[in-house]
């Protein structure tokens, strides 16, 4: 038995080599594979599903998290931001559901698993558009809206141009008012890894962070090449300045939330709070030492504050608070 053993070990010893040259290749061609499955099973195991619509002949795909049975409907619909997915909200969705929201969080299209457009066009417009159809395929009866950065631009254009289809805006470090571009345009599509390091430099907060293994960055690089048309198109019509919201904003008459991290590099601070200054019924709260991701990455304190302001009834009064985030 001894010597069949010896004799078969070589054999097992090349078996577990060449699983390891296999799993060091798919994450070489794919760095995000594994941390996709994994924010994948996370999801599932929360209850989260994975379902399409039809949206003017394009499949959007969505995320759906029921809240617990027996609970009132209470829809809530998460718009992502520039180069982001549906799966950008994992750290909000279950915990939002377990409260009593039936969150639907939309792949945009050309992001996530959604298709792209079929004639390149990922401006504002268009994701303001495939928004509003997607309200509308699933009937959701004025659902709150939610929007991240791009997203938050994309949801304030919602909230103005079809104001009967949201209760309440919920804002997350959000583009669409005026700032000064201290970056390069190509910041969101990087080439090489000084690109890809300034990009980390602005959607994370000034704190230590593990600097990503150099074999990944070449898997991340492609992922960022086969994404940039849309990024482009969708960044483009930002620049153009014709969907700015600095005079439009005071129009708002829904309850709005504005969280912002006190360290974005992205969207600034100063941004945030000119927004609150422009909605008077706004409710502002500052997260300290978090970063563009604040909604993410300060997931702990982000969620309290939108789970209060949902809830209250009658709706909060205007207010600006900060919390020091525990990191």
């Amino acid at each position: 038995m001894s010597g069949s053993l010896t004799r078969r070990w070589p054999i097992y010893l090349a078996s577990v080599a060449g699983l390891v040259v296999v799993l060091a290749l798919v994450v070489w061609l794919n760095p995000f594979l594994l941390i996709d499955a994994g924010i994948d099973v996370y999801l599932r195991g929360h209850g989260v599903k994975h379902h399409h619509v039809d949206v003017e002949g394009y499949s959007i795909q969505y995320l759906e998290a029921k809240p617990p049975a027996g609970s009132p409907e209470k829809p809530l619909v998460l718009v992502h931001g520039l180069g982001a997915r549906a799966t950008d909200w994992t750290p909000l969705i279950p915990t939002l559901a377990a409260h009593g929201y039936h969150v639907y969080a939309l792949d945009l299209l050309g992001y996530g698993n959604s298709p792209k457009p079929r004639d390149g066009d990922a401006s504002l417009a268009v994701e303001e558009r495939i928004t509003l159809g997607f309200l509308q395929a699933l009937h959701l009866d004025k659902p709150d809206v939610a929007g991240w950065s791009m997203g938050g631009w994309v949801a304030m254009k919602l909230a103005l141009d079809h104001p009967e289809h949201v209760r309440r805006l919920l804002l997350y470090d959000s583009a669409g008012l005026y700032f000064i571009i201290d970056f390069p345009y190509s910041l969101f599509t990087p080439s090489d890894r000084a690109g890809f390091d300034a990009l980390m430099e602005r959607i994370e907060p000034d704190q230590p962070r593990m600097k990503m293994p150099a074999f990944v960055i070449p898997g991340m690089l492609r992922r960022f090449e086969k994404s940039r048309s849309i990024v482009d198109s969708s960044f483009h019509s930002m620049l153009t300045g014709r969907e700015i919201l600095d005079f439009r904003v005071h129009a708002l008459k829904m309850p709005v939330l504005i969280v912002w991290g006190t360290e974005d590099k992205l969207t600034p601070l100063a941004t945030g709070l000119r927004l609150h200054e422009l909605v008077p019924q706004s409710v502002f709260v500052g997260l300290r030492g978090c970063g563009h991701l604040a909604a993410a990455e300060c997931s702990s304190a982000a969620l309290p504050a939108t789970i209060k302001f949902l809830d209250a009834e009658p709706p909060m009064a205007a207010s600006a608070t900060y919390i020091d985030v525990p990191r």
